[in-house]
């Protein structure tokens, strides 16, 4: 008899990991895939080692949504020690300039307004963008120069909530895809004539992903040991909050997972659509479809298995191969 290798659970939803610092964002992932026996894992957004904070996982059928999660808007309390350059913008970092200047309160407030809107941005040398194919820290590791392009960042908001010492400032920012923490911290600091670096970084909230109900690596391993996952597992469809739903009969929901259109005149659109929209369809709470609105037509983009509870007799949980 041949040997049967167990792939995985079937566990659909996110969960929110409060990253400790010092572990990468795919050590989170794989940690929680190996306590979870997940069958699908992935993150929604880098965070660096030094950080801290908010890191939405998604398992199962959650993982067709991360590049939702990841063009959603993110919050970030972060510490700037003023006085020090550093060759990656952050504490990890060799000191490569130093300045005595050290800013007051009214002067970091007069400038904030400088980096809010959307504004150019150079991206970090030590940074995950490819250049020709390798990773940006990757040549800046191996001492070679890094020439990135600045580009098109948003920032939503930026105000100084504290201030310790002379040596450091608190701020809060809320920013869009892209936008680098480390790179404001070093751009302010010049702006400000004394050099500047993130001492530390902390994610608030990812989307509609927050802090509140964020978990420790180790209280998911009790959870785990308790077998009570599913009261911390957030669904699928929270990734999607944005995006207008339509609330889809059974026969509809059977023909958009077969991947077929359904129609639905203009007067039964959901609020806010419009033609060339993406709409989630949804049968009760139950994420069906991601859909294009065409000539009143609902395109299926992307479907999703029914709940593992809805399926039908044989279709277990749990592979076996």
């Amino acid at each position: 008899m041949s040997r049967r290798r167990r792939r995985g659970l079937r566990i659909d939803g996110w969960l929110v990991i409060d990253k400790p610092q010092g572990m990468t964002s795919t050590e989170v992932v794989n940690r929680v895939k190996r306590l979870t026996r997940a069958e699908k894992a992935g993150h929604g957004g880098t965070l660096d080692p030094i950080a801290t904070g908010v890191l939405p996982v998604a398992l199962g059928e959650a993982t067709k949504t991360v590049q939702y999660v990841m063009e959603a808007p993110k919050r970030y309390r972060f510490t700037v020690r003023f006085g020090v350059a550093t060759d990656t913008d952050d504490a990890e970092g060799t000191a490569i300039a130093t300045s005595d200047r050290r800013p007051t309160d009214e002067e970091i407030r007069a400038l904030l307004p400088r980096f809010v809107g959307e504004i150019e941005q150079v991206p970090p040398r030590y940074a995950a963008i490819k250049v020709q194919g390798e990773r940006a820290y990757e040549l800046a590791r191996r001492g070679e120069v890094v020439e990135l392009a600045p580009r098109r960042v948003h920032i939503h908001h930026f105000a100084l909530v504290a201030r310790p010492d002379p040596d450091h400032a608190v701020f809060e920012v809320v920013c869009g895809k892209g936008a680098y923490v480390r790179a404001l911290a070093r751009d302010l600091g010049a702006a400000l004539g004394c050099y500047g670096h993130v001492a530390a970084l902390r994610r608030l909230a990812v989307g509609p992903f927050t802090e509140t109900e964020s978990i420790t690596l180790e209280a998911l391993e009790r959870i785990v040991a308790d077998d009570t996952l599913p009261q911390v597992l957030i669904p699928v469809a929270t990734a999607l909050v944005g995006i207008p739903a339509f609330a889809a009969t059974e026969p509809q929901a059977l023909r958009m997972r077969s991947g077929q259109p359904i129609r639905i005149p203009p007067a039964l659109w959901p609020e806010g659509a419009a033609e060339g929209s993406t709409v989630r369809v949804m049968r009760g709470d139950e994420l069906v479809a991601l859909a294009r609105l065409e000539d009143s037509l609902l395109r299926p983009l992307r479907v999703f298995r029914p709940k593992a509870s809805r399926m039908p007799k044989g279709a277990i949980d749990v592979d076996y191969r």
